[in-house]
């Protein structure tokens, strides 16, 4: 990508605000950013920069807020169509409304459609990296990468393991499950700026001999990930201790198969205790915080305060089809509620900080993504705190910087995200509101 300049105001952050506070946060009211061949390569005050970036195209996104991309650290592009299914609770919903979608996806034809609307919602949303689950079907897995690799989006996807406690026509072996995935890893893993997960549904629909092969696939390929589900539901919970009744909690059920690790990533981590919580923040893994989706299936509360208390990474999710939005703006403002439900907080400033450089963090991709470092790839979004007369009225009363954002996150949704960059490559989503000087 060619050189280009941007300027705005600009946000970012260099650690995390519960710890660090404001220091944590960079912030430019009037900034400029500098990005080429698909990464930033400088960002400061615009009168600091503009003198001596010569002839640099600068396009003008003044009243803007440049953010880096969103994050969300579990989605599945195959619930796509469910969205919004009622159900009395997860078990219920699986069988009545996931499985059966997810037959279809052994269509190769199906899956690219999919795939390709499901990637335009998340780019739409302001998302620009996601951690994504398919189906049993590699060709589901061949569908979501392709559609990703011609978007040049940075993305994590897996093929979804079960052998057992599922419909037949979804069921695999444990052997033939790990050749398949073993095959996709080579084809997939770190082609361009596509990653593999090993995505074992959850324990209840794998044998002890799946979960086996799931450890020595990524003793076999140490740059995947693992991506899974872990406490969810209390059905849940009393399905996984019938199953494994030696374990001391559904969390040392994949301690004890080798899965708690750096690069997994467990949606959910609802009903855990201090100790489940202890290990796995010992292990470097990550929960995914599902929102949206916890309150729409009433599974229950994520405690982000002792997750925080004991070092436990977190990172915001959608769980689109469990979760009701494919916009972390609104994801945001459902975390904020669950945890003042508990007597928690959540700042604006925390809230942009876990959707960005917090989650790139605990998906171990902050080297690459998550902020404005000169460096990083240049995936950023604009976001429009006048994007509605609420939200134009509510973000022009406010005082402080913090204030502003807390407004964005808590009215803001799909509208408020006025423009998408890729690796420096604009994409306008064709809903989105138009921003100066956008071509």
């Amino acid at each position: 990508m060619r050189r280009a300049a941007y300027r705005g105001e600009i946000v970012d952050f260099t650690g995390d605000p519960l710890r660090d506070g404001e220091a944590a946060c960079r912030h430019f009211a009037d900034g400029l950013l500098v990005v080429g061949d698909g990464r930033v390569q400088e960002l400061g005050p615009f009168d600091a920069l503009a003198a001596r970036i010569g002839d640099t195209p600068v396009r003008d996104l003044r009243g803007r807020i440049l953010v880096p991309g969103f994050v969300d650290a579990h989605v599945h592009y195959p619930q796509t169509d469910i969205v919004a299914s009622p159900a009395p609770g997860l078990l219920d919903w699986l069988e009545r409304y996931t499985f059966p979608a997810e037959r279809r996806f052994a269509d190769p034809g199906h899956a690219a459609e999919v795939a390709g609307f499901f990637l335009d919602e998340l780019l739409r949303n302001g998302t620009t990296t996601a951690m994504v689950w398919a189906t049993v079907h590699p060709v589901s897995v061949d569908a979501i990468m392709q559609a990703a690799r011609a978007r040049n989006m940075r993305l994590i996807a897996g093929k979804v393991l079960m052998d057992r406690n599922c419909p037949a026509d979804l069921c695999e072996t444990a052997e033939s499950g790990t050749a398949e995935t073993r095959a996709l890893i080579e084809r997939w893993h770190g082609a361009g700026r596509l990653g593999y997960a090993v995505t074992p549904r959850f324990a209840p629909t794998s044998t002890p001999a799946q979960l086996a092969a799931c450890a020595r696939l990524l003793d076999e390929h140490p740059g995947v990930w693992l991506q899974s589900h872990l406490a969810e539901n209390a059905d849940e919970l009393r399905w996984v201790a019938g199953l494994f009744p030696d374990a001391r909690s559904y969390t040392d059920v994949y301690d004890r198969f080798g899965l708690l690790r750096g690069r997994s990533v467990w949606a959910h981590g609802i009903h855990l205790d201090d100790a489940d919580r202890e290990r796995l923040a010992a292990s470097g893994a990550t929960v995914a915080f599902c929102p949206t989706s916890n309150l729409f299936l009433g599974s229950g509360l994520f405690d982000a305060a002792a997750a925080d208390r004991q070092g436990l990474r977190y990172a915001p999710a959608t769980d689109v089809g469990g979760g009701t939005s494919f916009s972390m703006l609104r994801t945001l403002a459902a975390a904020h509620d669950v945890m003042r439900l508990q007597r928690q907080a959540l700042s604006g400033l925390r809230a942009l900080w876990l959707a960005t450089h917090g989650a790139a963090q605990a998906i171990g991709l902050d080297d690459r993504i998550g902020s404005f470092e000169p460096g990083r790839e240049a995936d950023f979004v604009a976001l429009d705190p006048a994007a509605t007369p609420l939200l134009a009225r509510r973000t022009a009363q406010a005082g402080s910087l913090e204030e502003r954002l807390f407004a964005l996150t808590m009215l803001g949704d799909d509208r408020a995200v006025a423009g998408v960059w890729i690796a420096g490559g604009c994409m306008k989503p064709p809903t989105a509101r138009g921003v100066d000087g956008f071509t």
